[in-house]
């Protein structure tokens, strides 16, 4: 398969591919005319990352992931513990966020939002 046909399979853009191989987290192989060529397994490789980027976790962490999901002499409970770890640094995050959250709609209530110019934010 080129290029174009993983992007529509993985709802990926043809830069994001070109970027995730040139970061190492996938590779192609290439063809006599030097067009990348791939296969099922990267476009399934492509799908899982879309997937857990879409879930939060970072290109490095993506990078662990598929590591993990290749070696066939791990496990699970690795893969669970890694998975673990980010739902705890997600709901640290949510925490975080709800305070910032908070703090705004508390300044937001304090100025009147008239046509003074005095205002508490």
């Amino acid at each position: 398969m080129n290029i174009g046909e993983v992007a529509k399979l993985t709802g990926l853009s043809d830069k994001t591919l070109r970027y995730y191989e040139s970061i190492g987290i996938v590779s192609s192989a290439r063809s006599a005319n030097g067009y990348r060529v791939y296969t099922e397994q990267h476009v399934a490789d492509l799908q899982f990352l879309a997937s857990a980027r879409q879930s939060g976790f970072s290109l490095d962490e993506c990078k662990t992931l598929i590591s993990l999901m290749r070696n066939t002499n791990r496990h699970s409970k690795d893969v669970k513990v890694f998975v673990t770890q980010k739902i705890e640094q997600l709901d640290q995050q949510i925490q975080a966020l709800s305070g910032m959250k908070a703090s705004l709609e508390t300044l937001a209530n304090r100025c009147k939002g008239n046509d003074e110019s005095d205002c508490a934010i």
